[in-house]
């Protein structure tokens, strides 16, 4: 078992409980990113076990940080948000040296990665012009109700598996957010069933997708993961600050971020 891998759970976790901020965006910056793409599919084959020493740490540690983390970091989002947001972007941009390096591993970049990483980025930055709402909480759970969250589950699960979309912005997108949420809180388990049904199917036929592209388009793939990095700096931004307090702590937590992604980049690659 990668024990390790439980702290690299927590912080998925607690990222995919802020609207913006995608997991698999932490799972780039942790490093782990192709190995996650390739444990997934990995426990779809036949050799499904070796995959359990990296899932099963992992998983425990993102259910963790959902049911234990998801209250304060949701009350931090709303008390804070723009020194948390710009703590994100610390994060984000500071995990950008090393997918550049990593990306032109095996292949230079050509004219046509580049355009790859310019559509990426202008993807998943128009996400950041949608005007989500969190929607009420769906009192009549009717079937149209469950066929709506796992729809919701099964968009959202792409936040696992492609960097820079956020699972929180997209189940506020489709209006089901305070839904889900608060089920999480009350454990109300035929939403959460539901629910996590859609995002299981999500997370199988988008990892399939990735990891073809990763086996057998490695660079044009690491393109578009970089420009979804990127273009979620757009979506996650909250805006400039109002006020000398304001600026100062939002460049600390932006510093503060960007040391982190130095430092988790470190302890990772080293590894």
């Amino acid at each position: 078992m990668e024990w390790k891998n439980i702290y690299r759970g927590m912080l998925m976790g607690a990222s995919d409980t802020i609207p913006g901020v995608s997991g698999g965006t932490i799972a780039v910056v942790l490093g782990i990113y192709d190995q996650l793409i390739a444990a997934i599919n990995g426990f779809l084959s036949k050799d499904w076990k070796k995959q359990l020493g990296f899932l099963i740490p992992l998983g425990l540690g993102i259910a963790a940080a959902i049911f234990s983390l998801s209250h304060i970091i949701t009350w931090l989002f709303k008390t804070y948000p723009g020194p948390i947001q710009f703590f994100f972007l610390g994060l984000i941009l500071g995990v950008l040296p090393f997918l550049f390096n990593k990306a032109e591993a095996k292949t230079p970049f050509q004219i046509q990665h580049y355009l790859l990483l310019i559509a990426s980025v202008v993807f998943v930055g128009l996400l950041g012009f949608l005007d989500p709402t969190r929607g009420d909480i769906i009192e009549n759970l009717s079937s149209a109700a469950y066929i709506r969250l796992f729809f919701s589950g099964v968009v959202a699960s792409s936040a696992l598996v492609l960097p820079g979309i956020s699972g929180s912005l997209m189940f506020m997108i489709l209006g089901t957010f305070a839904t889900v949420m608060g089920a999480v809180s009350q454990l109300q388990l035929d939403v959460l069933a539901v629910t996590g049904a859609g995002i299981v199917i999500g997370i199988v036929l988008m990892t399939k997708i990735v990891s073809y592209f990763l086996n057998n388009f490695y660079t044009g793939m690491f393109a578009v993961v970089i420009g979804m990095v990127i273009g979620s700096v757009f979506v996650v931004f909250p805006g400039w600050p109002a006020g000398a307090a304001s600026v100062i702590t939002s460049i600390i937590t932006f510093a503060v971020g960007l040391a982190a992604a130095a430092l988790l980049g470190r302890l990772e690659y080293k590894a």
